[in-house]
């Protein structure tokens, strides 16, 4: 694997780094991840084909860029990537809203699916996919466990619109899925939220989809705010800091969920993923070294899978953790860089939901850090 990366900023394009030998001509992949108002203004596609005439590029909107062991905004950062013995296909998916989360997995998954895959990244528009239902069409349709890792595009904190784009200048409503073909390709993965639970588990009583009405029959909202005291007076901004774990029942492991919205006259509470009845959860609070602890468990996690060292790493952390970090954001980008070691090269990009491997099956997850780690060697 040879790798070329490359940033936008402040309106000039600066060299980062290049593995010897590499070549943009055969270049297979580039990974392009930016700052919504700078993709709108630049044409960036049409620059990344002259740059690399042969590679997919991929294009997506972000809530800030990782590069250089750095959190940046307002940029773009690309990584090219010329692998030596690794096939990949690609596919983009257009939707329109997320009730057609499902059949746009088993559409990603009947284009493919092959004997030889090794492992799956998806990059999703951030908006209008519940990611949940992506991820349960893939793990019911794949005819075996296959690792699946990416993440929701993102916008800033702004929440208005998400961009992705295959082989085009990126656009609200896609999905696009690469699949990695062969032996030759290490890939490892984690994902790690670090966030305290308080309080009683509680059970699901009533829910729509990603909307959770009831708990334990009470309306969820007031509860909520119950437990949140004087934070309930900066909702919906302070959900951020206050997530749920949640269990869909007893032998589940517990997924992190991020408010988005809350419905003063419903009583009611929207998630970024499933929400279902009867689902068991607890609430949680920020521990500002936990959630940076996690990020180098969630680096470490993905170099235990397999005894190699990473060549590329790619790190997609959620907005939210972001927002609460604040000033200290970039330490979870450095803890991750102290466990790969200097060689590797980083990027990523924070994101409105996280795509990892939990047990066997590919989850949808907010609020964590989660890495894969790929390798030639």
């Amino acid at each position: 694997m040879k790798l070329n990366q490359s940033v936008y900023q402040n309106q000039a394009w600066n060299f980062l780094s290049e593995t010897p030998g590499f070549s943009a001509a055969n270049a297979q992949l580039v990974l392009a991840f930016g700052e919504r108002f700078l993709l709108e203004k630049l044409n960036l596609y049409d620059e990344l084909r002259l740059r690399f005439p042969v590679a997919d590029i991929i294009i997506n909107s972000t809530s800030g860029e990782i590069y250089l062991d750095k959190v940046h905004d307002d940029s773009v950062v690309i990584t090219a990537i010329e692998f030596e013995k690794t096939r990949i296909q690609t596919v983009q998916i257009d939707i329109n809203k997320h009730t057609e989360s499902y059949q746009a997995g088993q559409k990603i998954a009947g284009a493919l699916d092959a004997p030889d895959l090794a492992a799956l990244f998806l990059i999703s528009d951030g908006g209008k996919v519940n990611g949940s239902d992506l991820t349960r069409a893939l793990n019911e349709l794949l005819p075996r466990p296959i690792p699946i890792s990416g993440g929701l595009a993102g916008d800033a904190a702004r929440f208005e619109r998400t961009l992705v784009g295959l082989n085009q200048n990126p656009a609200a409503g896609k999905i696009v899925g690469i699949g990695f073909y062969g032996q030759h390709l290490k890939i490892g993965h984690g994902s790690m939220g670090g966030w305290d639970v308080f309080g009683p588990e509680r059970e699901v009583t009533k829910a729509n989809y990603n909307i959770l009405y009831q708990i334990d029959d009470k309306h969820a909202l007031d509860l909520y705010k119950e437990y949140l005291g004087k934070y309930a007076e900066n909702l919906p901004a302070a959900a951020f800091l206050f997530p749920l774990s949640m269990r869909a029942n007893n032998e589940s492991e517990p997924l992190v969920r991020t408010i988005l919205t809350i419905d003063e006259a419903a009583r009611s509470m929207t998630f970024a993923g499933d929400m279902p009845e009867k689902a068991l959860i607890r609430f949680m609070t920020a521990n500002l070294d936990r959630l940076i602890d996690a990020s180098a468990t969630a680096a470490q996690t993905s170099m235990k899978q397999l005894n190699f060292t990473p060549e590329l790493a790619i790190l997609i952390s959620c907005v939210g953790r972001k927002l609460v970090l604040g000033q200290r954001t970039e330490e979870e980008v450095e803890v991750a860089r102290e466990v790969f070691g200097r060689d590797a090269v980083m990027t990523g990009f924070y994101s409105y939901g996280e795509i990892s491997p939990l047990n066997t099956r590919c989850e949808l997850h907010n609020q964590t850090m989660t890495v894969t780690v790929f390798s030639e060697n």
